[in-house]
């Protein structure tokens, strides 16, 4: 098998994959607004259950659903025999996964739900299955073939698993108006945790700031922008911040100006609408600021408005 025949069959099981999820857009309907309202107006915990490739896949769509704002878990319908249906009460909401429709494992522990009154999503490529008709609501997650050269595997199908779970968690972000704010309590650790939680204040630079004045000469003004070594300084006029000049106005301003260069003044080159941010607001406030205004440094301001500080890009990472 040579190379292009690989790259081949990868493309191909890209595709494939690709296709299934595309077929299921039209497929999402009343069913689907049933689940997400009931997941919305479950006043207890959300367990998705499922065994084989579809408990990975639920796994991680309860993982998904739980850091967004839907207290969830996963348990195994084998568990549930030993001791683990303890777990699950009265007010709770079960989304239940079988691509088939008619895993017997899955079909023996549901009943045991129905009695008790907990109300099922089901998730399969049949509504008309077992599963499908222990069913308040079903998910249909139909795909026309596997992509795996065998048609055996499950890909296609858990693919489309993995998505109709993705689907749901978003639109119970939508409906439960879940903010980025909220999303940073449940993910305190690691970068993200970082640029949601940590405040600019925490991470700007804040002594020995380069400040200079729009009459000084901007040869002068090259030797500051060095000396704090951050490609930028702040203008300031009668204690007020007027603009910022940064190393690349510095460039510029030799390539414009050629001979004039070192009788240019600040004013005359520097930039009179700088960005900035205060310094309460979010870390990853600042690196949408700076990805919005293509600009890689902000100027950070104290509550009166005057500046204290820089962030740069490197900060928020």
């Amino acid at each position: 098998m040579n190379n292009a025949e690989i790259i081949e069959v990868g493309r191909r099981c890209l595709q494939d994959e690709a296709q299934a999820l595309l077929d299921m857009v039209p497929r999402l309907g009343d069913d689907f607004v049933r689940a997400v309202e009931l997941v919305y107006g479950c006043r207890g915990k959300f367990i998705v259950t499922g065994v084989g490739k579809s408990g990975h896949i639920g796994s991680k769509i309860a993982a998904t659903l739980a850091s967004t704002g839907t207290p969830s878990f996963f348990i195994n319908p084998l568990d549930a025999y030993h001791g683990d249906l303890g777990m699950i009460q009265e007010g709770d909401v079960v989304m239940a996964i079988s691509y088939s429709g008619m895993t017997d494992e899955l079909l023996r522990f549901l009943p045991l739900l129905q009695r008790r009154g907990i109300p099922i999503i089901g998730m399969s490529s049949n509504a008309r299955s077992p599963l499908g008709r222990l069913s308040v609501c079903h998910l249909d997650i139909s795909v026309s073939h596997e992509a795996d050269p065998l048609g055996l595997a499950p890909t296609s199908s858990t693919t489309a698993t993995l998505a109709m779970g993705d689907a749901l968690a978003c639109a119970l972000i939508k409906r439960r108006n879940f903010k980025s704010d909220d999303f940073a309590q449940y993910h305190p650790g690691g970068s993200l945790g970082k640029r949601l939680l940590s405040r600019v204040e925490d991470y700007m630079v804040s002594t020995d700031l380069p400040f200079v004045a729009p009459s000084d000469k901007v040869s002068d003004t090259i030797i500051e922008i060095s000396r704090a070594k951050q490609g930028f300084a702040i203008v300031m006029e009668g204690g007020q911040m007027v603009g910022v000049v940064t190393d690349g106005d510095v460039r510029r301003a030799m390539q414009n100006y050629s001979e004039r260069f070192f009788a240019l003044t600040v004013s005359e080159i520097m930039s009179r609408q700088p960005k900035t941010i205060t310094a309460g607001e979010s870390l990853s406030k600042a690196s949408e600021l700076m990805r919005l205004n293509s600009v890689h440094t902000l100027v950070v301001l104290d509550r009166d408005g005057h500046p204290c500080g820089l962030i740069d890009s490197f900060a928020c990472l």
